[in-house]
């Protein structure tokens, strides 16, 4: 099974409020300039989280599956992730 059909299946109780944050915009425009595209946040990120658009960094907070790992890939530490509110985010089964 490929990896987007496994995150279908995943169930999800979207926050009004975003746990992930991008702290400065012109950092993520250095990292463009630096690493190219794709940047590392959207590159490993599973989710598909992270994106461009119109030369901006747009986050798809209610796909995450709260991994971190965008935060650690970030060469330049400027995510800002917390976990989502309690009962929100992704709801995993356990067999």
């Amino acid at each position: 099974m490929r990896t987007e059909e496994k995150l279908y299946t995943l169930r999800y109780k979207k926050d009004d409020k975003s746990h992930l944050a991008i702290k400065d915009e012109n950092t993520c425009l250095e990292c463009t300039a630096k690493y190219g595209e794709p940047q590392p946040c959207v590159s490993i990120c599973p989710a598909n989280v992270f994106s461009w658009q119109n030369n901006r960094i747009v986050i798809g907070y209610e796909n995450c599956v709260e991994c971190g790992a965008s935060r650690i890939a970030c060469p330049y530490e400027n995510i800002e992730w917390n976990y989502p509110r309690f009962g929100k985010g992704i709801a995993l089964r356990y067999a």
